[in-house]
């Protein structure tokens, strides 16, 4: 069945294409490396909820903030050393809490730096 022509979905893209996207912008069907160890997080054998919810009782206040002096409220719980889908490290390693903007600051670092090869982590 042949569809007909529309312009490119790409913002300011003229190109007409069947697929949606023109071969300039179709996105890449590339999977974040996260993504692999997605279902540790979510699998109810690992006991992340119940992990989290305690780390957050214990440490209710972002870490990282309070190094700066200000007392913020933690939202989210992060492995300090990571885990990289290390089951062991997953199970066992030092967590702390951060702020959202305090975890995604030091996410983005983190895959940055492993993106680059440093610290000799594994990719």
């Amino acid at each position: 069945m042949n569809r007909p022509l529309r312009k490119c979905k790409a913002p300011g893209c003229l190109k007409l294409t069947a697929e949606g996207w023109c071969p300039d912008h179709k996105p890449k069907a590339e999977r974040k490396e996260s993504a692999a160890w997605h279902h540790l997080y979510t699998n109810p054998r690992f006991g992340w909820k119940r992990r989290r919810d305690a780390q957050l009782a214990r440490e209710p206040f972002c870490r990282s903030c309070a190094g700066h002096g200000l007392r913020v409220q933690a939202t989210d719980v992060d492995h300090v050393v990571p885990h990289r889908g290390d089951l062991r490290m997953f199970l066992h390693g030092e967590l702390q809490s951060l702020c959202h903007s305090c975890h995604s600051r030091k996410t983005m670092a983190e895959n940055a730096d492993a993106f680059r090869g440093g610290n000799g982590e594994t990719r």
